[in-house]
């Protein structure tokens, strides 16, 4: 093999702990959107300091001119299909140890392989066709109706879009509530994604933090609160339909009552509902309060690559017909018009969505919604029989439980931590099997991190309630 290519040939394990060099910690304190957090919150979530994960340079994969020589030519093929064959062994069992994100992983979309070749770009409105004709939006339309009656709003009185993730579906449904009120002030519980705070900072939007409840939901006294301070201006609301950390998912009717009888009536307020995961797992949850547009919400945005199983980061976002022309603008370029976030969209993320809603249908992501939620108690039960700290919302099939200890335990099981706690999502791939496997590991661990004069297990009562803390105090 030639020398340029030897200088890259080393192996490589993205699931190794390395030492040098790592970013820096960076602690707490940080602005969002015009609201400071209070001194110190940081360190009242219990670790005080966020470890950035390591530095990428340590095992990136350096990028070489190719040579004018075929012989070496061929050496660098042969190469660069060894390092992938190398790199799909390490997807293979990173996907294995996966527990801590929303995705689902449990999909096979090898009848669609035929169509890669193909540059697929949806740039533009979904509903009027460009100049551009390499386009999936007859997939992007069908996919956005099967939504719409989802969401119970009929054909002619929606607007919506394929994004490309539920980021963009939350600058968007927020970029509305702020063109329909300019001077809206932006209410999101503190537990809210981080997405939704971001956009306050883009938008220069005015931004209000409200508490939250232990269970993670929005805290809607508080809210109350904050309202009637601000009668004077709309109200842009972000509602979560579970949130991000503790999977809780923000009661939208009292929202809306409390709006009301703060003196706030539907053409003073703007309701975008954050469904990211279980925005598609709720309607088929039964007691589960219903989101719809017969209610007075203006947007909805979901994850496709979550609940749904899209193997690429993509969204939906759908908001009322009526909102819409705030946005919208013809452009000539693309004889379309545009009202979108991005200019060009993945024209592969419809057809994915469109496949995988007609192979499983309501009925089939019922069966999977059922599965989560009995493996999420399943694990939370397991958990607390070890004497570990746990909670799980009603709703939800994202089970929190104490941080463990070691940092090399968190990479292994790409757990997602904050303060003193973890959780773990339990989406359609995450088997019992495999979470014997995560529970007996922690467990076996965490004998070695705690007990016979090494120190306690944290107190997560503040984060989960005393009722589900099993530290010395509360057990």
């Amino acid at each position: 093999m030639s020398a340029t290519a030897e200088v890259m040939s080393g192996e490589f394990d993205q699931a190794a702990v390395v030492a040098e060099p790592l970013p820096p910690v960076v602690g707490g304190g940080a602005v969002d959107s015009g609201v400071e957090e209070e001194e110190g919150e940081q360190k009242s979530k219990g670790r005080g300091q966020i470890v950035l994960g390591r530095n990428v340079h340590t095992s990136c994969l350096a990028v070489t001119e190719p040579e004018a020589n075929d012989e070496f030519t061929g050496d660098k093929e042969a190469y660069m299909a060894s390092v992938l064959a190398r790199y799909r062994k390490t997807l293979m069992e990173r996907t294995k140890h996966h527990l801590g994100y929303p995705y689902n992983l449990d999909f096979d979309y090898g009848a669609l392989a035929q169509l890669q070749h193909f540059s697929i770009n949806n740039l533009g409105d979904p509903f009027i066709e460009s100049n551009y004709g390499v386009h999936s939006r007859q997939f992007e339309v069908g996919v956005l109706d099967w939504f719409a009656r989802l969401w119970e709003i009929e054909k002619t009185k929606y607007w919506g879009y394929i994004t490309n993730c539920g980021t963009e579906g939350n600058l968007h449904g927020i970029l509305v509530g702020r063109e329909v009120f300019p001077e809206g002030i932006l209410y999101a519980s503190r537990e809210s994604h981080y997405s939704v705070f971001k956009a306050a900072r883009m938008y220069r939007m005015e931004c209000v933090k409200v508490g939250t409840l232990v269970s993670g939901e929005i805290d809607c006294a508080d809210f109350r609160a904050n309202l009637q301070a601000n009668k004077d201006k709309p109200a842009i609301i972000n509602v979560n339909i579970g949130t991000t950390v503790k999977g809780a998912v923000d009661d939208l009717d009292l929202v809306i009552q409390t709006l009301e009888e703060s003196g706030f009536t539907h053409d003073r307020f703007y309701i975008h509902c954050d469904g990211a995961l279980f925005g598609l797992m709720m309607p088929f949850v039964k007691r589960a309060p219903k989101v719809s547009f017969k209610k007075p919400i203006g947007s909805v945005s979901v994850s496709g690559h979550k609940f749904v199983g899209c193997p690429m980061p993509c969204g939906v976002q759908i908001t009322r017909m009526e909102h819409i022309n705030a946005l919208s603008r013809n452009v000539e370029y693309l004889a379309s018009r545009d009202a979108t976030i991005m200019g060009s969209r993945n024209g592969h993320a419809p057809i994915f969505l469109w496949y995988t809603l007609n192979r499983k249908g309501y009925k089939g992501f019922q069966k999977e919604v059922q599965k989560c939620l009995r493996n999420a108690h399943y694990l939370k039960d397991r958990l607390r029989g070890a004497g570990i700290s746990a909670m799980l919302n009603e709703l939800s099939s994202t089970v929190v439980f104490e941080r463990p200890l070691d940092e090399e335990f968190v990479r292994m099981w790409q757990l997602a931590c904050e303060g003193n706690i973890a959780h773990a999502v339990v989406m359609p791939n995450v088997t019992i099997e495999k979470l014997d496997v995560f529970l007996n590991e922690l467990v076996e661990k965490r004998s070695g991190w705690y007990g016979e004069g090494r120190g306690e297990p944290p107190c997560v009562a503040g984060d989960l309630g005393s009722e589900n803390c099993d530290c010395g105090l509360h057990k």
